[in-house]
């Protein structure tokens, strides 16, 4: 019995540097805003066939709000409408978005230990960054979010 071929991507999401990250609405990336605005631009740009082709095997296996940092599978066959889709993603809530491809592999260890080593090395530039404003709380989020992703499987 053979198995799905899967693909996962390393994905980095960039926020407008311009939005007032202070407002009232704050965004907060998460697994269904990743996966809503993924599916709303297959959608968009491949129709309903192209849908219907792809979420079956779509998911947003992980997602860091700290470090804007997401892990997305798809089938082999699939990944490459369902790449070219996410780059065309602008907006996410109300915000203007940019993905960038980090890394993609054939399987969740390799992509799990890459995501990994860029996690940890945008939270040092995070704590860098926010030097003194760092709290407690966004570090106990932050090791939650690792050990998620240490225990990444299918």
């Amino acid at each position: 019995m053979v198995g799905f071929k899967n693909r996962y991507m390393v994905m980095e999401v960039f926020l407008d540097p311009n939005k007032d990250l202070a407002a009232d609405d704050p965004v907060i990336i998460t697994q269904h805003n990743v996966s809503k605005a993924i599916k709303d631009s297959i959608l968009l740009n491949f129709g309903e066939c192209g849908l219907a082709s792809t979420v079956g095997s779509l998911q947003v296996k992980y997602v860091n709000p700290i470090t804007k940092l997401c892990i997305i599978r798809a089938s082999r066959d699939e990944y490459q409408k369902v790449w070219s889709s996410i780059t065309m993603v602008r907006i996410i809530g109300n915000c203007p978005v940019m993905f960038n491809l980090l890394d993609l592999s054939g399987s969740i260890r390799a992509c799990r230990n890459a995501a990994l080593k860029c996690d940890e090395l945008k939270f040092e530039q995070y704590k860098l960054l926010a030097g003194a404003r760092l709290t407690a709380v966004v570090n106990q989020q932050m090791q939650n979010c690792l050990e998620k992703i240490k225990i990444l499987e299918h």
